[in-house]
């Protein structure tokens, strides 16, 4: 860790080699309310509910340890996570900057959103995940995911808080560290019609009522990824936004239209990246976006399903009639085929997935 020091002069225009004062240094962490460690560590329940709500968390720490057929409720955005030696539990937990750990836990349920995912020594864990790295299971069995699927109130704000992107999702690639040759995969995905109130039931109460939670797949404040599921159709069309201050809000309402329109179509993955000029001409093969890239992160769609390409083509034209934004949007399922592969190999590589 580095110091960083400063000095100034007196009036006689000296540097002064030591200063002393009766009153003592006081510096920002000493103002901070102290925390209770124990307010951060849920252990040893059993049977019971945990509820965390908005503000009493703020980002720090937490571990839950333990536990046995427990519903555990974490509504705030927190720093990192670590869940051990838990049976039986149904666990919530609000965005997370950096990583979960979920080590020698046996069939529980959770719903997670964070940067990093991986779990060690665990047995039937059904997880609907965000996840903005490729998620690793090792030494783990019968482990089962679905795409994040929650809002509330806060969940916005706590998602920026956190510096997750809904757009960055990975929560079916799965790396797992340890295979078994001639054997079924230790992981494989929940069912498409999958709901997350049958695993991790929505918490009721009267202070609860007031986040207006929803589970609903049309309400879901991240956007539903079709993941690495075999495709419906063999066509695509890759939509990109360009970031000019309002390029998410555009994304979500065109998904919207998307859904409402034309379900046919589904989602198969999103990214938001940065790019150069040099990026955009290698995926679009163009000159015409290099100084739209520089205005910001890019947000990448992959939809999928027959027409796709016209249909989307439509409903962008139908989105921008009246604005000045600047939407990409393929023009044939040819071209659509190698600018998806371009623009999907060029996120991962800027990632590190």
């Amino acid at each position: 860790m580095g110091c960083i020091f400063s000095c100034f002069k007196n009036p006689s225009g000296q540097v002064p080699l030591e200063e002393t004062t009766d009153e003592p240094k006081v510096y920002s962490w000493d103002k901070r309310d102290k925390l209770n460690v124990e307010d951060f560590i849920i252990d040893g329940k059993k049977g019971e509910t945990v509820v965390k709500h908005a503000g009493s968390v703020n980002g720090e720490q937490i571990v839950v340890q333990n536990c046995e057929d427990c519903n555990i409720y974490v509504f705030d955005h927190i720093a990192t996570v670590s869940v051990d030696d838990c049976v039986n539990c149904n666990i919530f937990l609000g965005p997370i900057k950096s990583s979960v750990f979920v080590r020698d836990c046996k069939q529980c349920r959770l719903v997670v959103a964070c940067q990093q995912f991986r779990t060690r020594d665990c047995f039937q864990i059904d997880t609907f995940l965000l996840c903005g790295t490729q998620p690793i299971i090792e030494s783990s069995s019968r482990m089962k995911f679905a795409c994040y699927r929650y809002a509330y109130e806060q969940l916005d704000s706590q998602f920026k808080k956190a510096g997750l992107s809904v757009y960055n999702n990975n929560w079916s690639n799965i790396h797992d560290f340890t295979p078994v040759p001639g054997e079924d995969a230790n992981f494989s995905f929940l069912p498409l019609d999958a709901k997350v109130e049958d695993f991790v039931p929505v918490p009721q109460g009267e202070e609860l009522e007031t986040m207006k939670i929803s589970v609903s797949e049309e309400l879901s404040f991240v956007p539903q990824t079709w993941g690495k599921r075999r495709k419906p159709s063999h066509e695509s069309c890759l939509v990109v936004f360009f970031n000019d201050g309002g390029s998410s809000d555009r994304a979500a309402k065109f998904l919207h239209m998307m859904r409402s329109q034309h379900p046919q179509c589904v989602l198969i993955q999103s990214k938001e990246v940065s790019m150069e000029p040099d990026n955009s001409r290698r995926v679009f093969a163009s000159d015409s976006y290099a100084n739209a890239v520089l205005q910001g992160p890019v947000i990448g769609l992959e939809m999928n399903g027959e027409g796709s390409v016209a249909i989307c083509q439509a409903v962008v034209l139908d989105l921008m009639k009246g604005t000045t934004g600047l939407v990409f949007s393929s023009q044939s399922p040819q071209s659509a085929e190698e600018q998806i592969e371009a623009f999907y190999n060029f996120a991962d590589m800027q990632m590190g997935i």
